[in-house]
């Protein structure tokens, strides 16, 4: 019975509806274009409409959005994998068909009972549907004022990523003035934050990149850098009081070869799969955890007003300066999906979208 179970489950999240057709929008409807997926599977799936421009409630603000950024997070939505995933984002086909988070923009109007921001405002933050022309957001959310001398680029490619940096770095691995810290992954979206936050917590920072990012990654303050293609770090002798690991390329007991006996390994990224292989990694580290001294934590960021104004203001100070890559239009969504898929990004991805 247990097995029929299994498979029955393993049929229901595997299973992928065909796409459906976009409802009717009413004729005095105001409107806007947004990408959409109304059916889980590659790029292809992403459609920009014409949709109902959303209008916000008391508690909110209606964000006239300028720029977006691309995370792994999106294509783990688009196309429902893994497929566990789907237990809370749709089974069959998404219940939210709205792409994208970080974004930056112009507060176009405010509900009656939002107090922190007015029409005119310059902000920068998350929420669901950032892959469109507007997007409404509760006031005590993740949305805060973009700090003057940073673009609307710039702020936008700053809160999935650079969150998740952030609460690695100082919230689970404790950095303090002086530790030695390795970032694996770090020219990625959240590794070039993580660098720098490090060197702004007062850290001695070990980068791991590939040779073409060695120059970048020293750029943002590494000390120190790895070029895996040639060299393993968890053969170094090295020993660092906190990695964080964005990369999911040496399993955890490798990376206590490297780490202090009261070191903190922190799991950020992994390997791709629909079913167990990027379970392997943070199972792994749990069943490990028990039988040493060092602690190995999986991270799972929160976003939340109180770390964006933190950002904001590394920002505003010049020590938190955002990497772009590439900038796709609204319309090329999907060739910016591809290309964060294929792994290759320095830094951050950006939607062009005003």
């Amino acid at each position: 019975m247990l097995t029929v179970a299994i498979a029955s489950l393993a049929v229901v999240l595997s299973h992928t509806s065909a796409c459906g057709p976009a409802p009717v929008v009413s004729a005095d409807a105001a409107l806007m274009k947004a990408v959409v997926y109304r059916c889980y599977g590659p790029p292809d799936v992403l459609v920009l409409e014409d949709i109902e421009k959303p209008t916000p409630a008391d508690d909110e603000v209606l964000v006239r959005i300028q720029a977006a950024a691309v995370n792994p997070l999106d294509w783990h939505y688009m196309r429902g994998s893994p497929y566990l995933m789907r237990l809370s984002s749709g089974l069959g086909t998404p219940a939210n068909v709205s792409m994208g988070a970080d974004f930056a923009g112009t507060i176009e109007a405010v509900g009656s009972q939002v107090t922190k921001f007015k029409p005119g405002d310059e902000v920068f933050g998350a929420r669901s549907g950032a892959f469109g022309e507007y997007v409404t957001v509760r006031d005590s959310r993740a949305v805060v004022l973009k700090p003057a001398n940073v673009t609307f680029e710039q702020a936008a490619a700053v809160p999935v990523a650079a969150i998740t940096a952030l609460q690695a770095l100082r919230d689970k691995g404790q950095v303090k003035p002086g530790q030695r810290v390795l970032i694996n992954g770090a020219s990625g979206g959240v590794g070039t934050f993580a660098v720098q936050i490090a060197k702004s917590l007062g850290a001695e920072v070990t980068g791991v990149c590939s040779t073409r990012n060695i120059e970048l990654v020293r750029s943002l303050g590494a000390d120190h850098v790895f070029d895996y293609k040639r060299e393993d770090y968890t053969e170094s002798g090295q020993q660092y009081d906190l990695i964080v690991d964005m990369v999911g390329n040496h399993t955890a007991r490798r990376n206590l070869r490297v780490l202090k006996p009261d070191g903190t390994l922190v799991l950020v990224g992994g390997p791709k799969g629909n079913w167990i292989a990027p379970l392997i990694r943070p199972i792994g580290a749990m069943i490990l955890s028990p039988f040493v001294d060092q602690e190995l934590i999986t991270l799972l960021a929160q976003l939340n007003q109180e770390d964006l104004l933190f950002l904001g203001e590394l920002m505003a100070a010049g020590q938190l300066t955002p990497v772009i890559d590439r900038r796709f239009p609204l319309s090329e969504v999907p060739a910016a999906i591809r290309y964060s898929e294929a792994g290759r990004a320095r830094g951050k991805i950006i939607i062009g979208v005003d």
